[in-house]
């Protein structure tokens, strides 16, 4: 399997979900030193494990690494679409450099990954692309964020038809605040954009879920690796919310 963003945060936790003996779990992103750290990790549990470094929105740093894939694994049998970065700015202080980095990294990078590893996935693979609760709503300073996340989901739907003959499963999950460093950044951020602490952000964000906390990381993986079973066989082109009912709020 492999799992690019998979240095740190839910990659990282979706890694190691993954770990046992007998599997051979590939990680990609583009800090070296973590990247290395999960490796570790992984070999501790008993699964063979690659580390590649990677920039999925550099089409050349993509084809680099799979060359390297291919060397170590002829087949893959799942793929998580997990790199991606945040970010938000009012639209009139935004800059075209600045909206570029977030969709060529959330979009184009899962585009470049994808192209590779589909003709790479065995017969029943499975496809997992991480989106947002901001690819079901929008949120004010968001919009390259929100329209990135929105275009996952819109890419799994129609990457599940394409497949489909092929017995491979395309899913996206929708994660909500969930206790990474890229969710503290998040929340330094709105802090900064509403003028408030980063300690009553979070206090108003997390309040704003109805189960009243911080999504774990695992819980995500969890979901994934059931998404990524035999059992899940008949879902496809799907979109899963992990969130703590933040959407219904």
């Amino acid at each position: 399997m492999l799992v690019t963003g998979g240095g740190r945060g839910i990659g990282r936790a979706i890694a190691l979900a993954f770990a046992a003996p007998g599997r051979f779990v590939v990680v990609a992103a583009r800090t070296r030193a973590q990247l290395e750290e999960t490796a570790e990790e992984i070999r501790r549990r008993g699964a063979e494990a690659l580390a590649l470094d990677m920039d999925v929105a550099d089409e050349r740093a993509v084809e680099h690494a799979f060359a390297q894939l291919r060397e170590a694994v002829p087949r893959l049998d799942v793929l998580v679409n997990n790199a991606g970065i945040g970010g938000g700015r009012p639209i009139h202080q935004t800059d075209v450099a600045a909206w570029r980095r977030v969709i060529d990294t959330n979009v184009v990078g899962m585009f470049l990954v994808t192209r590779q590893a589909v003709p790479l996935l065995r017969e029943g693979g499975r496809i997992v692309n991480l989106s947002s609760v901001l690819g079901r709503f929008g949120v004010p300073g968001y919009t390259a964020y929100c329209s990135s996340k929105h275009a996952v989901i819109g890419f799994t739907r129609a990457l599940a038809l394409e497949v489909a003959q092929r017995g491979i499963t395309v899913n996206a999950i929708c994660p909500g605040w969930v206790d990474t460093e890229m969710a503290a950044s998040g929340m330094r951020m709105g802090a900064e954009l509403m003028g408030t602490t980063f300690e009553e952000f979070r206090r108003q964000a997390i309040g704003a879920v109805p189960i009243n906390r911080i999504i774990q990381p695992e819980e995500v993986a969890t979901l994934v690796k059931f998404l990524a079973s035999p059992d899940a066989s008949a879902i496809t082109g799907q979109t899963y919310n992990i969130c703590g009912g933040q959407v219904m709020s």
